[in-house]
């Protein structure tokens, strides 16, 4: 299984691809496919049947998962950044190698 960098709940740039530039926080993480679902971006409309949650189907607008190599981490000031490790003790930390902030 590989390690990602990329978490639930990080703010991330999309850096290829027909979203480049979009930004949005990390809704979901699909470890085995290497894919993550980003808030507001790469929205694709999905045809549904009537069911109990929705009665009347039709049209569903939603986001479409993208690629974990075509997203960069955001800092606090919003530059794109590569994630490190470091140890701080017994805790596991993960910084902005281009700031050296802790994430």
């Amino acid at each position: 299984m590989t390690k990602l960098k990329i978490k639930t709940g990080d703010t991330v740039q999309v850096i290829a691809g027909d979203h480049k530039g979009s930004e949005g926080k990390v809704l979901k993480v699909l470890i085995e496919k290497n894919k993550a679902i980003v808030e507001g971006v790469n929205m694709v409309k999905k045809h549904t049947k009537p069911s109990a949650q929705s009665p009347q189907g039709g049209i569903v607008e939603k986001e479409a998962a993208i690629h974990i190599s075509n997203l960069s981490l955001l800092t606090g000031k919003g530059e794109t950044t590569r994630v490190g490790y470091k140890m701080d003790g017994d805790n596991k930390l993960r910084f902005s190698k281009k700031s050296n902030e802790v994430i």
